[in-house]
């Protein structure tokens, strides 16, 4: 059977809980409908995360990202609630979802929404010679 859309966002442990790493995750070909014209937007998604506890499974963020093809919803709308399920998905450190809209009407937006978990601070930048 085929897959199909869904809201369903799985997770796993993580395999290092106690080190600070970086997920980078690129989604090419995210597509949503303007509320407005329901024209499709089309945007290249941006994640980085920390991982606490869990991590995101990559089949189930496919499905999830494909789940808003045909929903309407503004460029900023939907990049926080991206953010919005995903931390509730995972609870991580610290998220970064980027939402790299293409033009439209001769304007790119760029929507960046960020996520910290209460008490969490970064290790300082390492400045190598």
């Amino acid at each position: 059977m085929p897959s199909q859309p869904s809201k369903s966002l799985e997770t796993f442990e993580n395999p290092h809980p106690e080190r600070d790493y970086v997920i980078h995750m690129e989604v090419p070909e995210f597509t949503c409908l303007c509320p407005k014209t329901g024209q499709p937007d089309f945007a290249t998604i941006l994640l980085d995360y920390i991982p606490d506890g869990l991590c995101v499974e990559l089949k189930s963020l496919k499905l999830y990202m494909w789940s808003y093809r045909d929903e309407g919803a503004f460029h900023e709308a939907v990049t926080n609630r991206l953010l919005d399920d995903l931390v509730a998905a995972c609870q991580p450190r610290f998220m970064r979802i980027t939402g790299r809209f293409n033009v439209r009407g001769g304007i790119y937006t760029n929507v960046v929404v960020e996520h910290r978990a209460a008490g969490w601070q970064p290790a300082p930048p390492v400045v190598l010679p």
